[in-house]
């Protein structure tokens, strides 16, 4: 049952990824690279391009604005804080990583 149900979320995952990258590859060059110039008479294009709806259009927006703060968050040590915070790094104090057997 769980290898199904594992096929079925590869299927849709995959499915996922397609429905994005026809989003993406309906922008024009410039609205990949300045992703804020996407306002409702672009989005109304890239949907159409990609055969999607605009809702889906505007999750992957929100999507990219996301990853891209949790990668400026990451800059710079950010990432150890955010474990810090989290309580994944205790095992790690303030040594670095503990010392290896080898």
């Amino acid at each position: 049952l769980t290898a199904k149900a594992g096929a079925v979320d590869m299927d849709k995952a995959e499915k996922d990824i397609k429905r994005k990258e026809g989003i993406i590859q309906s922008m024009t060059p410039l609205e990949r690279r300045k992703p804020d110039l996407i306002k409702a008479t672009r989005k109304k294009r890239i949907a159409g391009g990609a055969g999607v709806h605009v809702q889906e259009v505007n999750r992957l927006l929100k999507e990219f604005e996301q990853m891209q703060g949790m990668m400026k968050k990451m800059k710079g040590g950010g990432l150890m804080k955010m474990m810090k915070r989290m309580g994944g790094m205790k095992g790690l104090g303030g040594g670095g990583m503990p010392k290896m057997p080898f």
